[in-house]
């Protein structure tokens, strides 16, 4: 009876997060390590689901840079990073492109045998996904590499007022018409401006910001943008947590409300940092 009533009052912690999340559009960005887990995945996808069915609306953009990678070796095609962003030469380019839209069918499929409703978008369809050729970075020229310039999220809105999971793969269409990879945080990011998200949520491998990158259990539960710069400072955020922090920073600076990093490999961190009160992962915040 105790394991029961234990089970209530966790339905009754969340209710107040239901009712005020309820028809509100949140932005979950998807990739990397924990997308190549079968049972991680899973556990992501069906909090994505129970958000969908509790009234939340949910957008879901992912990556795919571990498959990417691993099909590029098996053809001997060794892949190269600047400043955390991949070489895309033109044979790169097409890998990219097949590669994301496998795993954006899969995606789909598996939240819909989970009971969810969802739609496969890629950024260069419609032109959901505007942009730029990215800068030489260090005098090197990164190839087909976009800078988002513009999202149109009108086709976004149809679906996710329509009770319908867009599933987005981080792909951009240039001025010139030819496709561009995009970093998924970034278009993540975007999206999620462009939409006005409640909440944009970056889920990846580590537990959140840590105060000690040696202790996973120091992590900074709540954060200021100020706050933000002073740790840059300090060299308490950096490497790879730069850009995802940036990426939250920057939805902020267009209206998002709240912006969290959390670890995907958490079963159900989902619904862990948004209906309850301590969270599981780092939100960041404008003030």
């Amino acid at each position: 009876m105790d394991d029961i009533i234990k089970k209530a009052d966790v339905l009754i912690e969340a209710l107040p997060f239901i009712q005020s999340f309820y028809d509100k559009t949140v932005v979950i960005k998807y990739g990397g390590a924990v997308l190549t887990d079968t049972e991680i995945r899973r556990n992501v996808l069906e909090d994505i689901v129970f958000m969908s069915y509790v009234g939340m609306r949910p957008v879901l953009v992912h990556g795919g840079g571990p498959y990417i990678s691993k099909r590029l070796e098996s053809t001997g095609k060794i892949p190269k990073f600047v400043q955390g962003f991949r070489v895309t030469d033109e044979e790169t380019i097409e890998v990219v492109e097949e590669e994301l839209t496998k795993i954006n069918r899969e995606i789909v499929r598996e939240i819909i045998s989970l009971g969810g409703s969802a739609i496969s978008l890629s950024g260069r369809e419609d032109h959901l996904i505007e942009v730029k050729k990215h800068a030489d970075i260090d005098g090197e020229d990164i190839g087909f590499v976009g800078e988002v310039t513009k999202v149109n999220g009108d086709v976004i809105s149809k679906m996710i007022t329509s009770d319908i999971i867009p599933v987005i793969s981080p792909m951009g269409i240039g001025k010139d018409g030819l496709t561009y990879n995009v970093n998924a945080d970034q278009a993540a990011a975007e999206i999620a401006r462009n939409l006005s998200a409640l909440k944009f949520i970056l889920l990846t491998n580590v537990r959140g910001i840590l105060k000690n990158l040696e202790d996973p259990e120091s992590v900074i539960s709540h954060i200021t943008i100020a706050e933000v710069d002073e740790y840059m400072e300090k060299k308490v955020i950096g490497g790879g947590m730069i850009p995802k922090v940036r990426a939250c920073m920057r939805a902020l600076d267009r209206g998002v409300k709240k912006t969290h990093i959390i670890d995907g490999r958490i079963p159900h961190g989902l619904l862990l940092e948004i209906f309850t009160d301590k969270g599981i992962g780092t939100e960041i915040v404008r003030r």
